[in-house]
């Protein structure tokens, strides 16, 4: 049970809103009509969602909860992801239309329409059985954010295989936990992939993963699950090979016929395995099946994004190897007929630029990406944007974590022009797909919030007790009603599957996420509840310290932890980074933080001021980009700085450790 001393403190006040735009109104998918449906019968609402999937059989029954807290939705009716996602729209006379512009970082590039997928994918099914994959064998893709990373995952769902991407940045230990977790028979990988103007090689790691790596070690003996390495050959470097293992896509799929049935699988049969990067234990492998998954994330995609598949270009920014990128990339967006870019490169490769030089390029229409983009983004300045023609773009998304009202406005006035509306979502791995975020034609919106639940999700906050909390206050986001994407437990261990997110309140579903209520009742996140400091008894949360900060001109990003003091059990420490196109920033640390301390106490007020303050050139963070305060913590009080094997680039923790012996900051 969670135990706190009382909710969480409220310390921000948004008073500026924006309403739709008109034009987008007057033609968006979603009206204020999808509320008062949901609200009269939530389940019908869902099966109405589920008829526009192409069903093989039909479902006769919407949900069944008796084996709580496991869902089975439209789990007697058949159905295929691979067949909704690329089959039913050559067969309803869509074939040619583009499904994704691919740009490779080099600048080589690729059109492939929903004709070309269809081919592809039946050739790679073929290929997987050849290999000897089938229904319910476990996949393991470790790909480069490339064409065949989709085809591959649609080619696994096709013959009702279970799939396992992970990420092309993860270590190979990271890599063999999940192949061994998931006893993967097949593992699909390329010999490389293009990151930042060099060759990242990713078939050395698999060897790694796979060898023994002798007595007394972690792995004694060889992965024993695996039967073959599917290498996709991209970038053309020296690979090892072994005889027998080890076999070259181009060898093992391009000969195939472009003919496969495919595979009709019930709505429960799993879909893919997805699994969560913790920093100590075993990763947990989360699993969503195939038709509550897929009905959640192409419904959510169609009305958060009001997406018009027959004029719009999406771009989601995300890698395949994250939940965003299986939902808002693959599954949901090609459900729902979407034109995609589809880039492997990083924004700042070649240039700064590269990310706009693409929109203005493909003419995007919809951007949906992270706060940790924009943040860096601001950090160049908007120069760089204001070169490029953007005026293609309509929505702007944002996924991965709260984001703070001055980047929000940023992100509005410099990339959206001041007329796109912005969706601001909140959902997890663990839910599928989106649970809160605006309606883009119907909700008014406020820089930093993500509004309200979508239509059909039923969420609220709630104290220690579970009691809900009132307007105005904050507490423990938690969702208190089934819904089709959640997923359906960890992999072979109900157990932790149960004591990770229904126990902590009855009958309710927390996953670790603090929000809050304003006084309209809108919902604010305000990150983990891990993150909570304990200031003189006020409990603060990370988020709205960090909020402020960002909101001074002088600051691009700001990451805030607590650390141990004797006065008021824990004292606010906060790590800023400075944007590089405002003048009169001064050179001394020490200046930079008494303005910053200044600053905080008249936006939020004396509790919440930092006690140190550090100007650092960048923070920690994961390879999906969120800080790692765990680190920083470390730093804060003077420990030894712990594992850092999950961060994107471990020298910056040698960076910070340096500025701090160099007297920079407070």
């Amino acid at each position: 049970m969670v135990t706190v001393a009382h909710t969480l403190e409220n310390l921000h006040t948004e008073r500026r809103t924006f309403k739709p735009p008109v034009s987008l109104a007057a033609h968006a998918n979603a009206t204020a009509y999808e509320y008062k449906k949901a609200g009269v019968d939530r389940l019908e609402y869902w099966r109405e969602a589920a008829l526009r999937l192409a069903w093989h059989e039909p479902f006769t029954e919407i949900l069944d909860w008796s084996d709580a807290p496991v869902s089975r939705w439209f789990h007697d009716g058949t159905l295929n992801a691979c067949d909704n996602a690329v089959d039913r729209h050559v067969r309803e006379g869509r074939g040619d239309r583009v499904a994704f512009h691919f740009v490779g970082e080099p600048g080589d590039t690729e059109t492939l329409t929903y004709a070309d997928m269809h081919e592809r994918v039946q050739k790679a099914a073929n290929g997987l059985l050849s290999l000897g994959v089938g229904k319910g064998d476990r996949v393991a893709i470790y790909l480069p954010q490339i064409p065949e990373a989709v085809v591959a995952m649609l080619a696994c769902a096709r013959i009702g295989a279970i799939h396992s991407v992970v990420f092309g940045g993860f270590s190979a230990e990271s890599l063999r936990q999940r192949i061994d977790d998931a006893e993967a028979k097949l593992v699909i990988t390329a010999d490389g992939g293009n990151r930042r103007g060099s060759h990242l090689a990713l078939k050395p790691l698999v060897d790694e993963a796979l060898a023994s790596h002798g007595e007394g070690t972690a792995h004694p003996e060889p992965c024993a699950s695996v039967e073959h390495v599917l290498v996709v050959r991209r970038t053309g470097q020296d690979t090892a090979w072994t005889e027998g293992r080890d076999r070259w896509w181009h060898d093992v799929v391009d000969p195939q016929t472009a003919a496969h049935e495919p595979e009709w699988v019930d709505a429960e049969h799993p879909l893919f395995i997805l699994y969560t990067s913790g920093t100590t234990g075993t990763p947990k492998g989360l699993f969503h099946s195939t038709g509550g998954y897929l009905v959640g994330a192409a419904h959510t995609h169609r009305i958060v994004f009001d997406l018009k598949p027959e004029t719009d270009v999406y771009w989601c920014t995300a890698d395949v190897g994250w939940i965003t990128g299986h939902s808002y990339i693959v599954y949901g967006p090609m459900t729902n007929g979407a034109t995609q870019v589809l880039y492997e490169g990083t924004p700042n490769t070649p240039h700064e630029g590269r990310w706009w030089e693409i929109v203005q390029e493909y003419g995007v229409t919809i951007l949906y990406t992270a706060p940790t983009a924009i943040r860096t983004f601001m950090k160049w300045g908007e120069a760089i944007p204001d070169r490029f023609d953007l005026s293609s773009l309509r929505l702007l998304g944002s996924v991965g974590e709260p984001i703070n009202p001055e980047a929000w406005m940023w992100y509005r006035r410099v990339i959206g022009g001041d007329r796109c509306p912005i969706v601001d979502t909140w959902w997890q791995t663990e839910t599928g797909s989106i649970m809160i975020s605006p309606l883009p034609g119907v909700t008014a919106t406020k820089p930093g919030s993500a509004m309200t639940p979508v239509p059909g999700v039923a969420i609220d906050v709630v104290d220690d007790a579970g009691r809900p909390v009132p307007n105005g206050e904050g507490g423990y986001l938690v969702i208190t009603e089934p819904w089709p994407s959640m997923l359906r437990g960890i992999w072979g261990n109900r157990h932790r599957y149960v004591s990770t997110y229904w126990n902590h309140f009855d009958g309710l579903y927390f996953a670790g996420d603090g929000a809050k209520k304003d006084v309209d009742g809108d919902l604010w996140l305000l990150g983990r509840v891990d993150d909570v400091m304990n200031v003189s008894g006020h409990r603060l949360t990370t988020t709205e310290i960090e909020h402020a900060l960002v909101a001074h001109p002088w600051v691009a990003e700001a990451a805030v932890v607590g650390a141990n003091d004797e006065v008021t059990g824990q004292a606010v420490v906060a790590f800023v980074i400075v944007r590089g196109d405002v003048a009169g920033i001064p050179d001394d640390g020490e200046a930079v933080a008494g303005e910053l301390r200044k600053h905080v106490r008249k936006q939020i007020g004396p509790v919440a001021t930092p006690r140190t303050i550090m100007v650092v050139s960048e923070v920690p963070k994961t390879r999906s980009g969120k800080i790692m305060r765990r680190l920083l913590r470390d730093v804060a009080e003077n420990r030894p700085v712990g594992d850092v094997t999950t961060l994107a680039d471990s020298s910056v923790m040698d960076a910070i450790r340096g500025g701090l012996e160099a007297g920079k900051g407070d």
